[in-house]
């Protein structure tokens, strides 16, 4: 019997409303007890002192790239989950645009395979809408339910038919399966380089229209009221999708929404200008899809994720090499590495006011849990809680630690992030799947 009992930290857990100092005792891999001094019970055991931490659940990522099958290149199953870990994500959902896509029994079984073999957290697999992603003919739903998947997407490539998009959402509802749009109508962003504004203009690099994706948002929920199905917009970046899905909503429509930490703290200003604003350039690292926006669209962003419109944050991890960055924009490689980040990207809206730090890990555990109901998808009770029985999986948090972004130390493949040389506040310090520890840091070996 394997015992693992973390000392005397903040332990904030949003499905319980819990926020207190405590004890987390982890047994056999499963949450045994929370609770002062719980720890002070178990004799024989791996012992964690998480004094001045938070200890909140393993975190939760509904949009990862692991690449693998395909472009391993970019990144592999073993070294995205080692990212995963090292950001305090403990269950990832890995997107589909492999070669081969998983639109196939049997490349969903692959990847659950070496997922199993080498692994550093859990993965749960996203299967295809369409067939190749190409968009025209749908995917087997009900196989791919079957081998496991835990919801529907063509990843960075919008199902751009009307009519095949609510034949995909009516056949969803058969299995009870979330479909994932990545909602930009590829018509009005065809060739755009970057968010459509007066940075564009100054570089003279073709735009990404915002109503690129507000159309295809506003396409699709109607196409979810009409079905009755379950939509997820992924990756949402303006002001004008909030509105949209804020209405909905309201309507009792079954949308759901992501935001990555990137879209909620950076702008498009980023491609063009360093901080100090004093030099022009193109930067490749900051170019990624969608686009960066604009302060208003941000704002838009972290007010409905502190709402509760927006139900999860999720990195959209998506590693590439230095050579497919390091070229001119226009053939650079979309895309920011984010697992490692997001934590403390994120933590710049508690820091600024804009979100509370338990809100920030509701966004982060039991958000994107429960908007893709993934407990029931997966078969893993308890997802996203520390409550007794639940799975043990933990992350450890430094809220105030400071660090830099230093992208060649990464554990992914992929070093592209606009973020290189920045300081940030917040830190993962440890990881915990199934009661054991997958990272730590020194600081915490040392305790």
């Amino acid at each position: 019997m394997s015992t693992l009992a973390i000392h005397n930290g903040r332990v904030i857990d949003p499905a319980l409303g819990q926020d207190g100092i405590a004890d987390v005792v982890i047994v056999d891999g499963r949450i045994a007890r929370v609770g002062p001094n719980e720890g002070d019970m178990v004799i024989e055991a791996d012992r964690i002192d998480a004094t001045g931490l938070v200890v909140a659940p393993g975190f939760v990522d509904l949009h990862t790239h692991l690449r693998e099958p395909g472009a391993e290149h970019q990144e592999t199953i073993a070294s995205g989950t080692a990212a995963a870990a090292r950001g305090g994500f403990t269950t990832v959902c890995a997107m589909p645009g492999t070669e081969p896509p998983l639109d196939s029994r049997a490349a969903v079984e692959s990847v659950l395979r070496e997922a199993e073999a080498s692994a550093a957290v859990r993965v749960l697999p996203v299967g295809c809408i369409t067939s190749n992603r190409a968009g025209e003919l749908l995917a087997p739903a009900g196989e791919l339910a079957g081998a496991g998947v835990v919801a529907l997407t063509d990843d960075g490539q919008a199902v751009a038919d009307p009519n095949l998009m609510r034949h995909a959402l009516q056949y969803s509802t058969r299995f009870g399966l979330p479909v994932a749009q990545h909602p930009e109508d590829p018509a009005l962003v065809r060739g755009g380089q970057m968010h459509e504004g007066w940075v564009a203009t100054r570089l003279g690099l073709r735009g990404r229209p915002a109503s690129g994706e507000a159309t295809m948002v506003a396409r699709d929920i109607a196409l979810a009221e009409l079905t009755g199905a379950h939509l997820h917009v992924c990756a949402v970046s303006t002001a004008g999708s909030v509105a949209l899905i804020r209405a909905a909503r309201e309507r009792g429509a079954h949308i759901t929404a992501s935001v990555t930490p990137h879209h909620l703290t950076l702008t498009h200003e980023r491609v063009a200008f360093s901080e100090s604003y004093d030099q022009i350039h193109y930067d490749s690292s900051a170019k990624v899809f969608p686009p960066l926006r604009e302060e208003s669209d941000l704002e838009a962003l972290s007010d409905a994720l502190r709402d509760g419109v927006i139900d999860a944050i999720a990195t959209n991890h998506a590693p590439v090499s230095d050579m497919e960055k390091e070229i001119e924009f226009d053939l650079a490689a979309p895309g920011i590495s984010g697992l490692e980040t997001a934590f403390g990207l994120a933590m710049r809206l508690v820091t600024d006011g804009q979100l509370s730090l338990n809100t920030l890990i509701e966004r982060l555990t039991i958000g994107p849990v429960r908007a893709w109901s993934l407990d029931r998808q997966s078969g893993l009770e308890g997802l996203g809680t520390l409550a007794p029985g639940a799975v043990g999986d933990v992350a450890l948090v430094d809220p105030a630690s400071e660090w830099t972004v230093e992208p060649e130390s990464f554990a992914s493949l992929g070093h592209n992030t606009p973020l290189a040389g920045e300081r940030l506040q917040g830190r993962v310090v440890a990881t915990v799947v199934d009661g054991q520890v997958v990272h730590e840091t020194a600081a915490v070996a040392a305790l």
